[in-house]
């Protein structure tokens, strides 16, 4: 539990009151009161694997995009193709800076060619917020910020769409992997899109405060599991998902980060970075995002050191052990010549070595088949 007095300082989402009654084990998460745990994170872990669990991510910025060069704009500073989206699909992308550092990875929720909505990380809103004002100073471009007035509410698992059904006025089992469509749930207006940052089929559901805290209350009353931050982690670490800020920044390009299914230099339009991106793709990057898997029972956790014939040549970005495969993986930037899958490297764990293979990334697929229509 962190200090009551420094959780007084911090920002709390609208969910914040049943979070609390919970008796969820909260932590300062880049300035929000957020809980990491309720039951325990295997516990959460596994409810999202085998049943449904439902997240907070209320924290998250939201933002909405309007304006007649809406699709000009977007594909000038993201490296995704967006007009290859129709009305009621989504990209995940990155904004991307002259480097072809990426300032933040980001989703863009395609309603029509004069309207988008795009989900940021908490912790760089600001800042993205200030990137697309940059570039839309002589456009008609607006941008709002709905981040403090939408209740933002992640659901989870092979039963989501069982439970999300139930009180949702459209046909959900409509909507594609990485759809999403306006309609109402408890008979309120609410934005639902097929997404989330698990590896499982579930959904994200973006309404009103009041709406949401009400959203919560029955869906906590519908047995479905409270998660937090931690299960979040070991979920999408396990998924091969990057987390901005640890994995992925401003001074890694998304080809060091292996995110290359979602640059498309096939288009041809020009967009910021890609000059970079051109060069790396001619000559190869120096290095690469790989998950290492510890061949012991040690975990390899965030800063800690990476050995290669006695030599430090890099730090782990994230790691923690994972509850369904009862292994400790973890993200890391390795040198070209030693990113293929096989190559053994060491991790300084309390100043011993330890032994780390590197494993291909595997993007966890839900058991349960995601609609495709």
């Amino acid at each position: 539990m962190i200090n009551s007095s420094i959780s007084q300082n911090l920002l709390k989402t609208p969910i914040y009151d049943f979070i609390i009654e919970e008796k969820a084990k909260m932590i300062n998460f880049f300035g929000w009161h957020m809980p990491i745990q309720f039951d325990g994170i295997q516990v959460e872990h596994n409810a999202v694997r085998n049943n449904v669990g439902i997240f907070d991510i209320s924290h998250m910025g939201k933002l909405l995009i309007e304006g007649d060069e809406l699709v000009s704009l977007l594909q000038f500073l993201v490296p995704s193709d967006i007009k290859r989206l129709t009305s009621g699909k989504a990209q995940y992308t990155t904004f991307l800076n002259h480097n072809g550092g990426i300032i933040d990875d980001i989703i863009i929720y395609y309603q029509n060619s004069k309207k988008v909505i795009i989900i940021t990380n908490s912790s760089t809103k600001d800042k993205d917020i200030e990137w697309i004002k940059s570039h839309t100073m002589s456009t008609p471009i607006k941008v709002t910020d709905l981040s403090e007035e939408k209740v933002l509410l992640a659901i989870q698992g092979p039963q989501a769409l069982k439970k999300l059904q139930l009180f949702a006025d459209s046909d959900i089992a409509k909507l594609s992997f990485f759809g999403h469509i306006e309609t109402k749930i408890l008979g309120y207006p609410a934005f639902v899109s097929r997404t989330g940052y698990t590896g499982e089929d579930g959904f994200e559901i973006m309404v009103s405060n009041e709406v949401g805290r009400k959203l919560w209350k029955v869906f906590t009353n519908e047995k479905v599991i409270p998660c937090g931050l931690g299960a979040r982690d070991t979920l999408r670490l396990e998924a091969s998902m990057c987390l901005y800020g640890q994995d992925i920044n401003d001074s890694t390009t998304p080809l060091e980060a292996g995110l290359n299914n979602f640059v498309h230099l096939d288009s041809k339009d020009n967009f910021i970075g890609r000059e970079v991106l051109e060069q790396q793709t001619r000559e190869g990057v120096s290095k690469l995002l790989v998950v290492l898997e510890m061949e012991g029972k040690q975990i390899a956790r965030r800063g800690y050191n990476i050995f290669s014939n006695g030599k430090c040549i890099s730090t782990i970005t994230s790691g923690t052990f994972i509850p369904t495969t009862k292994k400790a993986l973890s993200f890391a930037y390795l040198p070209i010549h030693l990113s293929q899958a096989g190559t053994v490297i060491d991790v300084e764990i309390r100043k011993k070595l330890y032994p780390a293979k590197v494993i291909k990334k595997t993007f966890y697929k839900s058991r349960k088949k995601k609609n495709k229509t």
